[in-house]
């Protein structure tokens, strides 16, 4: 917690005092995951730091749902902190650069030509917030082809003339006192058959009969892509999450509304599922 000393003269005395205290914490703040479609779906954004959050500050804390279908995921966001949903994956029936997000979806194309391009990880963040789509060559004639997801670590595989792209891999987090892995780029698929989603939660591209793979929830990541026509075979893009902690040791000067709150070791963490407003109250010692 963060007191800052006042100095003044009232009426001739030198008044001394305590005032606009504040708090330091932590944050994650992921977007929700795009959808996959022939391409995977790239994952949302995922952006970490630190900040002071002064007494009597409330704003909304926005968790970002996941796409469906040719798709994007919702952007979320956490004061200042808006991390973007990722790309949706796009069609195959012709070519198709990928689609901009967190992290860019992956690049769709069918048969010959020149090679389409994966979406960009847009708005650029520093540091970034994720990564760029795979690109789609030139295909064999007849096969439908497509990048994977970009994700929160890696950006996603290109495809080759007859083989998916793979999805990117996501990026770790330990904020809430474990080592986990967010944000994972959707595999692709090719003629039927997938690549991998990227670590993190990254669905696989579709393997007939199995369906594309869904995106994790609250993981932020891409929905893998598909083959066969059909908004019932995509993977859904897993929707976002944000975190706050702070250290247990100022916790009682401080209350925090909204989320579910809970100890772990040496911190309070806040966690966010859903949208909530979210007040924080923080008294002098």
């Amino acid at each position: 917690m963060t007191l800052r000393w006042d100095q003044r003269n009232k009426t001739g005395v030198l008044v001394k005092n305590w005032f606009n205290p504040s708090v330091d914490i932590e944050y994650l703040v992921i977007g929700g995951g795009g959808g996959g479609y022939n391409s995977g779906g790239g994952a949302g954004g995922f952006r970490s730091g630190t900040m002071t959050l002064a007494a009597g500050k409330s704003f909304s804390v926005v968790v970002g749902a996941g796409g469906a279908l040719d798709t994007s995921g919702s952007d979320s966001s956490f004061e200042t902190i808006t991390s973007t949903g990722g790309g949706g994956g796009v069609a195959s029936a012709t070519a198709i650069n990928g689609r901009t997000g967190g992290s860019g979806g992956g690049a769709s194309r069918q048969g010959a030509g020149s090679t389409v391009t994966g979406g960009a990880s847009s708005p650029v963040t520093s540091p970034v917030q994720g990564f760029n789509g795979g690109d789609a060559p030139s295909a064999n004639p007849g096969v439908n082809i497509g990048g994977g997801g970009g994700g929160a670590g890696a950006v996603g595989g290109n495809s080759t003339a007859s083989v998916a792209g793979s999805g990117g891999n996501g990026a770790s987090s330990s904020i809430t006192g474990t080592a986990v892995t967010y944000a994972g780029g959707g595999g692709s698929t090719a003629n039927g058959v997938g690549a991998a989603g990227g670590s993190g939660g990254g669905g696989a591209g579709e393997t007939t009969p199995t369906l594309g793979g869904k995106g994790t929830q609250n993981t932020g990541s891409g929905g893998g892509g598909i083959y066969s026509s059909g908004a019932n075979n995509a993977g859904a893009g897993g929707s976002g999450v944000v975190y706050m902690r702070y250290p247990i040791g100022v916790s009682k000067n401080i209350t925090v509304s909204g989320g579910v709150q809970s100890t772990i070791t040496g911190y309070v963490l806040h966690t966010f599922t859903q949208t909530a407003s979210v007040t924080v109250s923080v008294s002098a010692v």
